[in-house]
Formats: C-alpha cells, sequence, structure tokens
C-alpha cells in the first residue's frame, strides 16, 4: 500500500509540532508548506524587535530541521486555493496532492477594517514586522539626533503601543527598560528629553485573559515603569501623525505599534461556512473541519468547541497549537493502524507575561497560584527558553539573555536591509 501523503499548510507551533511528531512514522509522508523557509518563535519577536535578539536566535530552516528524516519534506509556496473534489492544493510554486490535509496557518493582524492604521501603524505578528520595527525606531532615534522642528520632535517622544495583551505589556515593558538603562547612552541628544510610552486597550484592564492578581501587578509595574497606561480607550484611526480615540481624545505621535487583536486567514475553496468568528475554522473532537473528511485544522486557524473544559473553544494560545499538533499527529498514525482517534483535551498549564528587567507574572495551574517578580520572571525565562526549536537557537538566546540581564551589554542596535539615502524617509 502507498505512504498517505499530508500536507501541512504552515509551519508555526501546530505545524512544526505536528511533522516532528511524524517523523518516522510507517505508512506517512509528510510536506509542510510554509511562504518562508524557516520557522520562528512568534514569543520573542519583540525582542528582535527591540534589539535585545538577533534574528538568527528565534529562526531556524524547516530543511534544517527536517534533515535525516526521510518522511519529512518541505515545499516553499503560498497557499492559492484548495480543491477538496480531486484533493489538490494550488500554491504559488505549482499544485500538490494530498491524502490528507492540515490547516495551520495561523493568524494574521487585525486592523478591525480602519485602512488608515493597517496603512501607518507597525504591527507585530512576524520576522518581517519585527525588522520593520526595529529599522523603524532606530531611524527615529538617528531623525531626532538632527531634526530641528520643535513640533516633529515632541510627536517622536511619543510611542503609542495599542493592545494591552501579553505582546503589547511586553514590547512597552521592554522599551521602558531600553529607555530607562541604554537610550541616554547610544543617543546622547536625549538628554533632558521625555520619551513618552503610552499603552493603550479597549479593554478593562491590562492582560485581559489572566488572572486579577496578575492584572494589578502588571498595571502596577508598568506605572513604575513611568508607561502611560489608557484602559477602555478604543483607537478608532490614526492618520497625520495622531492617533484618534473613540471618545474623542488624541495623542500626537509618529509610532503607533499595533497588537490589537488578530484574524485567521481565509483559503480559496473552503466553504465560508466552515469559518466562524475571526475566520476560525470550526472542527469537531478530532480536529476535523466541519463537513470535510480529509481536512483538518490546528492551533489559531481553528476553533474547537468539543473540549468540556472549552465548550467556547480553547484560548489562541502557543500551548494550544503544540498540544493540538502532536495530539493530531497520534491520530494520524491511528488512521493508518485503523485504530479508534481520541478526541483532543487541552492540558491548561497556565500564562505568563514577561513586563521587564526581573519583572513578570505567571499564573500557574499546578499548583493553583499566581506568581509575580523575579520569581515570575525566571519562569518565563525558563519556559520560552525550553520551548525554543532547535539548540542552537536555546544557546544563542541564552547568550543575548545573559549579555543583556547580568552582563548589562549594548542590544542589536543594526538595521537590516536598509541603506540610508535619504535620512528624512521612513520607507
Amino acid at each position: 500500500m502507498a505512504d498517505k501523503q499530508i500536507i501541512v499548510l504552515g509551519g508555526g507551533f501546530a505545524g512544526i509540532n505536528l511533522a516532528k511528531k511524524l517523523s518516522g512514522a510507517e505508512g506517512l509522508q509528510v510536506t509542510l508548506v510554509d511562504r518562508n523557509n524557516y520557522n520562528f518563535f512568534p514569543p520573542l519577536l519583540y525582542q528582535v524587535a527591540t534589539g535585545m535578539l538577533d534574528i538568527s536566535s528565534i529562526t531556524i530552516p524547516f530543511r534544517t530541521l527536517f534533515t535525516k528524516k526521510k518522511n519529512l519534506h518541505f515545499r516553499l509556496g503560498e497557499v492559492e486555493a484548495i480543491d477538496a473534489t480531486v484533493q489538490t492544493v494550488k500554491l504559488s510554486t505549482g499544485t500538490i496532492n494530498y491524502d490528507y490535509l492540515v490547516v495551520a496557518t495561523g493568524t494574521e493582524s487585525n486592523f478591525f477594517g480602519v485602512d488608515n492604521i493597517e496603512k501607518n501603524a507597525l504591527a507585530m505578528k512576524n520576522v518581517n514586522d519585527a525588522i520593520k520595527l526595529r529599522n523603524y525606531l532606530i531611524m527615529e532615534g538617528e531623525k531626532y539626533t538632527f531634526c530641528t522642528d520643535e513640533d516633529e520632535k515632541r510627536k517622536m517622544r511619543n510611542i503609542v503601543i495599542s493592545g494591552a495583551g501579553p505582546s503589547g505589556v511586553e514590547i512597552a515593558g521592554m522599551i521602558a527598560e531600553m529607555r530607562k538603562r541604554k537610550l541616554m547612552d547610544i543617543y546622547p541628544e536625549l538628554d533632558g528629553q521625555q520619551l513618552n510610552i503610552y499603552l493603550v486597550d479597549g479593554a478593562p484592564s491590562v492582560l485581559p485573559p489572566m488572572s486579577e492578581k496578575s492584572q494589578r501587578y502588571t498595571q502596577k509595574t508598568l506605572e513604575n515603569l513611568g508607561i502611560i497606561v489608557k484602559l477602555n480607550k478604543l483607537v478608532s484611526d490614526y492618520t497625520d501623525d495622531k492617533v484618534y480615540f473613540k471618545d474623542g481624545e488624541t495623542i500626537e505621535t509618529k509610532t503607533l505599534i499595533w497588537t490589537a487583536g488578530v484574524t485567521g486567514i481565509k483559503i480559496k475553496g473552503i466553504a465560508d461556512d466552515a469559518y466562524e468568528k475571526g475566520n476560525r475554522l470550526q472542527v469537531d473532537a478530532f480536529n476535523r473541519v466541519l463537513n470535510y473528511d480529509t481536512i483538518f485544522a490546528i492551533g489559531d486557524a481553528c476553533i474547537q468547541k468539543t473540549d468540556p473544559e472549552f465548550p467556547e473553544g480553547h484560548p489562541q494560545l502557543g500551548s494550544v497549537a503544540q498540544q493540538q499538533g502532536k495530539a493530531l499527529a497520534d491520530n494520524f498514525v491511528a488512521l493508518v493502524k485503523n485504530e479508534k482517534l481520541q478526541p483532543f483535551r487541552y492540558q491548561d498549564k497556565g500564562a505568563m507575561a514577561i513586563i521587564g528587567d526581573q519583572k513578570a507574572v505567571a499564573d500557574m495551574t499546578f499548583p493553583k497560584t499566581t506568581l509575580t517578580g523575579w520569581i515570575a520572571w525566571f519562569s518565563w525565562l525558563f519556559v520560552h527558553l525550553f520551548l525554543l526549536v532547535s539548540y542552537r537557537n536555546k544557546f544563542r538566546t541564552f547568550w543575548n539573555w545573559f549579555n543583556a540581564y547580568v552582563g548589562k551589554g549594548h542590544s542589536q542596535g543594526v538595521m537590516v536591509g536598509q541603506t540610508v539615502t535619504d535620512p528624512t524617509a521612513l520607507e
């Protein structure tokens, strides 16, 4: 009997864990498709954007990961359409056939239909976004040193971060730490000038999914770092260097960093009624897409309401994606052996967020408690170091952290892929 062909669309947390778990599985050939030739670690993107880590610390080529794994293959390309009738996927690089298809495409930034925000804000969703943000922040610092317009300089000194979830909190805290520890050394021209950091969100608290204790500690810590926290504030527009809020308030700024929401990525060929709110594919207990026998979805791309502990669906977290990828891999092995499939059950191990140097929060489930301060910070570092895909990534990241936190080393303040022929240009 010919091997079953499994096509995995997307190499994030869900897709890479599925593929790795199927390494060496008899009767299965796995092809992972991604628009990039590398896997990256999203929780540390903000550290690339702010210069604590270099790109190689959080990325590794898929082909390097798949070396000597004979049933794992990689295909570079973007998905254009699916034909479920003949079981083919049309890519920008050709068409491939499948016996089973897995959608693990994750999410993209949600700008809620506001064109000006999509055009002018800086997102934080992928490696390109992180590099763009780092280049932008460095360029703004350089521009400030020779700008003579006081109105422009005042706008440059305001940084607005929209979205007070983990990503927003972490990048706000990182910029605040940079302001406190390094900015004056790197840019002496800022001496005596106040860099204002605003963290804004439409919710009534920071870190909405976490415990009240974590929320209180986080907001107090952010404010102690000098961050201006504005809650119940919905951003409605961003144009002409001004952030507009629903209540009429505005903030003048050259920099709006957008971490306020995500949405799934629709694929041509999958019926609209298979999607739910947020463009998440509806799946059964085995991650099979509604009304499709051979198409599955895992991670942020899907919503699963069959788990008794999560009747409204699982949170869009990396830990959910990892567990779903591994569970589906086990079920594919069971399919080949004509064994019974096992329904997915998420093992909630808690949530955590880093705020600054030796400042973090962690909601633990076993035992059920909340950690704050340096214990939570150390736990965050340990967990994220452990979750990195390769030993090379672990070593590079550990060394950069050691240099930054212990040795107080300088950040990776290098612009990538940008030549300053016109210092006033930002693109």
